[in-house]
């Protein structure tokens, strides 16, 4: 299927602007030019969006807890932003955790991890894990169940949503619902057909993927091969939540993601996987402008619905 007109206006607009591309920036440029990428006006207003501490035990994690109505006992969906781990934070994501809240009718309980490289693996991923482990120690107080706990998000975000499942499997953690992985990272190599296609030109590029890697690993746990780093180095994806696995055509990161859900079937774990044609890394987060972004988070809620229903 050709490119959305809509995506290729948009490249091509931002092609005309010019501007140095991610990969030469500081993580500080390109948290801010992230930042004001975002739209921030708009968004569905809810019964009650207000921030919160989450703790752990390395400290405080700050968090954005998102309600659409009043209750008790209800669904809790852990979400955690995308920006390779670099970039990305509470209000970058706040249109997307404010959409998934209204269309689930769930708690939803936005992360915002310690970024590389100031804090590099595993700082991000301990975090998450906290924060779910919070969540879940603290259901009462929340007013959520803690049978009904889910983790989603995107890119980086689905990346770890990947490796907190798989982290609460190995270690005794909170039983999760459900995984919500949007155009995840799963693994850490550059060789397949999707990024020699989509590596160039289409928003996110090798490049971009390689500086955001060299941030990330840039510690001394820097291994690779690491599943709870490449979750599709795992040597088995059995006694995993369900999950949704979403993926645009094109994107370098469509393979990876397509691969990470086809072995979960593998391994037993009902998983739906949908490629949206015609979009780019980063159409998620531009419902605004994008019917396929807007499908999408309502696919996103549909599943969720049905695993909140089924835990």
């Amino acid at each position: 299927m050709p490119l959305n007109p809509i995506v290729a206006g948009m490249l091509e607009q931002m092609a005309a602007a010019g501007g140095a591309p991610l990969n030469e920036m500081t993580p500080a440029a390109g948290r801010e030019m992230y930042r004001s990428m975002q739209p921030v006006s708009g968004q569905p207003e809810l019964h009650l969006v207000r921030d919160a501490i989450a703790t752990g035990p390395a400290g405080d994690i700050p968090v954005r807890i998102y309600e659409a109505g009043p209750g008790d006992q209800r669904p809790c969906l852990v979400y955690f932003h995308g920006g390779g781990w670099v970039i990305g934070d509470l209000d970058t994501h706040d249109g997307v955790c404010r959409k998934l809240a209204q269309l689930t009718d769930c708690v939803v309980i936005a992360t915002h991890y310690r970024l590389a490289p100031e804090h590099p693996n595993p700082a991000s991923l301990d975090d998450c894990y906290a924060a779910v482990s919070w969540a879940a120690a603290n259901a009462e107080e929340l007013g959520i169940d803690p049978t009904r706990v889910a983790v989603g998000g995107d890119s980086a975000g689905g990346n770890l949503s990947a490796c907190v499942a798989l982290r609460a499997r190995d270690s005794g953690g909170p039983a999760l619902a459900f995984q919500l992985l949007v155009y995840p990272v799963t693994n850490t190599t550059f060789d397949t057909p999707s990024y020699h296609e989509n590596g160039e030109g289409y928003m996110l590029t090798l490049d971009s993927m390689e500086w955001f890697w060299n941030h990330y690993l840039s510690g001394p746990q820097n291994d690779r091969s690491d599943p709870l780093v490449a979750p599709i180095r795992a040597e088995s994806l059995t006694n995993l939540p369900p999950a949704c696995v979403i993926t645009a055509e094109f994107d370098p990161l469509r393979d990876e993601g397509e691969e990470y859900g086809k072995r979960l079937q593998e391994a037993g774990v009902t998983t739906m996987i949908k490629r949206y044609d015609g979009m780019i890394h980063g159409f998620y987060t531009m419902s605004d402008v994008l019917t396929d972004g807007q499908a999408a988070l309502e696919l996103s809620a549909a599943q969720l619905r049905a695993a909140f229903g089924n835990a």
